[in-house]
C-alpha cells in the first residue's frame, strides 16, 4: 500500500534533487525534468543537442546529486568494446603461475556518460545493448551483474556527420527518452557566463543516495493507472504503426514503422513519476501526452514522404494526438446520442397488443436503466 509518508518523503527529496542540480544547470528544466523522470522510472536517456549545451555538465551534475559512482565514456571511432566492458588479462601471481583475471571496463558503474555515443563505429556501440536492457555483461562467456542503479545517459551531436555512426533502431528503442536540448535564452545565456566565470567545476551537493533512489522507484510503481487512461496510452502507441487498427491517417502518411512494445513500457512508467512530481496520486491524460514526445520521438522510421516535406517527429506526435482527440469526441457525441435515444424511447407511451397504454399505467410500470437494470 502507499502510504502519506512515501509520498511526501518522494515530494521533498525530488524537491531537493531539482534544487541542486539547477546550482549547476541554467535553465533547460524540461530537460532537467525528462532526465530526472527516467533515472527514477529507471531508464536511459539519450540527449541530443549542438556542442556547448550543457549536456555533458548536466550528467557530471547528476553524479554529484546522486551521489552515484559516475564513469565517462569518450566515444570515438578507435574505441572497441572490451575498452567499455572490460577484458580478460594475463596475471602472474606470487607462486610464479600465471592465469587470466577479469579486469572490469567502466561500464561497471552506476552512472555511465557515453559522451558523443554517435561517434563510435555498431560493434563498439553494441558493447552497450546488453548492459542498457538487462544490466549485465557477458565477456568471454561469463555473465556478471551490475551494480544497481544503472543508467545510461548518452550524448550526441545531431549536426556532425563527418566520422558519425548513426545509433542503430535495436539501440534506440532501448533509451526510454530521447531529449532535445535546445540553446538557451538570452537571459539564460548571461546568467551561464556570470556563473562560469566564477568556477567551471560542478558545485551542487549530494541530495539522494542509490537506496533513496530505489525506493523512490517501488513508491512510483504503486500509482494507479485507470483502465480508460492505460488504454489511451497503449492506443496512441499503436496508432504510430500505419498497419495497426489504430493507425492514424498521419501514421499512414509520414510513418513507415512505429514504437515498440517498449514504448507502451516506457510511457506508464514514466507517467507515474510525473504524477506524483506533480503532487498526484493517479496517471492523467496530461501526463501521456507530454511524456509522448520524449518517448516515441526516436522509436519512429519515417516515410520518404515525411523526410522530403522536413516533417519532424514531434509534429508527426502533436497530428496523432489530435487526431486520437477527434476521435474520442466523436466516439463520445455518438454515445450521448445513443443514449438521449434510448431515455426517448422511454419515455414514450409503450405499445402492447397495436393499442397505446394509457398515461397511468407507463407511470405504474417500472422504469429501466440504460443496463437493463430496474
Amino acid at each position: 500500500m502507499l502510504a502519506e509518508e512515501n509520498i511526501k518523503q518522494f515530494s521533498d527529496q525530488c524537491k531537493n534533487i531539482f534544487q541542486q542540480v539547477e546550482r549547476d544547470v541554467i535553465g533547460q528544466k524540461d530537460v532537467i525534468e525528462g532526465t530526472i523522470i527516467a533515472m527514477i522510472a529507471g531508464g536511459n536517456v539519450l540527449l541530443e543537442g549542438v556542442p556547448g549545451v550543457g549536456k555533458t555538465r548536466l550528467v557530471r551534475s547528476l553524479g554529484r546529486v546522486f551521489n552515484l559512482p559516475f564513469s565517462r565514456i569518450q566515444f570515438t571511432p578507435d574505441l572497441m568494446p572490451a575498452d567499455v566492458t572490460g577484458t580478460n588479462i594475463v596475471v602472474k601471481g606470487a607462486d610464479g603461475n600465471t592465469n587470466f583475471t577479469f579486469q572490469p571496463g567502466p561500464i561497471f558503474s552506476n552512472i555511465i556518460l557515453a559522451d558523443e555515443i554517435n561517434r563510435a563505429t555498431p560493434k563498439t556501440q553494441s558493447a552497450l545493448l546488453e548492459a542498457m536492457q538487462e544490466h549485465t555483461v557477458t565477456v568471454m562467456g561469463v555473465s556478471r551483474k551490475l551494480n544497481e542503479p544503472f543508467f545510461v545517459l548518452a550524448t550526441q551531436n545531431p549536426i556532425e556527420q563527418d566520422g558519425t555512426y548513426p545509433l542503430p533502431e535495436a539501440q534506440m528503442d532501448r533509451f526510454m527518452f530521447k531529449i532535445i536540448v535546445k540553446n538557451p535564452s538570452l537571459d539564460e545565456l548571461m546568467d551561464i557566463v556570470n556563473l562560469t566565470q566564477k568556477t567551471m567545476a560542478e558545485v551542487a551537493d549530494a541530495a539522494c543516495s542509490g537506496e533513496q533512489l530505489l525506493e523512490m522507484r517501488k513508491t512510483a510503481n504503486q500509482i494507479p493507472v485507470a483502465e480508460e487512461v492505460m488504454r489511451y496510452a497503449m492506443t496512441l502507441c499503436s496508432a504510430t504503426h500505419p498497419d495497426s487498427d489504430c493507425a492514424t491517417e498521419t501514421a499512414k502518411k509520414y510513418v513507415r514503422l512505429g514504437a515498440s512494445p517498449r514504448a507502451g513500457q516506457a510511457l506508464i512508467s514514466a507517467a507515474k513519476v510525473r504524477a506524483l512530481l506533480l503532487g498526484r496520486f493517479n496517471v492523467s491524460y496530461d501526463d501521456i501526452n507530454k511524456l509522448a514526445y520524449p518517448v516515441l520521438r526516436h522509436r519512429m522510421k519515417l516515410t520518404f514522404e515525411a523526410v522530403a516535406e522536413r516533417v519532424a517527429p514531434d509534429e508527426i506526435i502533436t497530428m496523432i494526438i489530435k487526431e486520437l482527440g477527434k476521435k474520442s469526441s466523436v466516439a463520445s457525441v455518438k454515445a450521448a446520442a445513443e443514449i438521449n435515444n434510448k431515455e426517448n424511447e422511454e419515455k414514450s407511451a409503450p405499445v402492447q397488443d397495436g393499442e397505446q397504454v394509457s398515461e397511468e399505467e407507463t407511470k405504474k410500470k417500472p422504469k429501466r436503466g440504460l443496463f437493463g437494470k430496474k
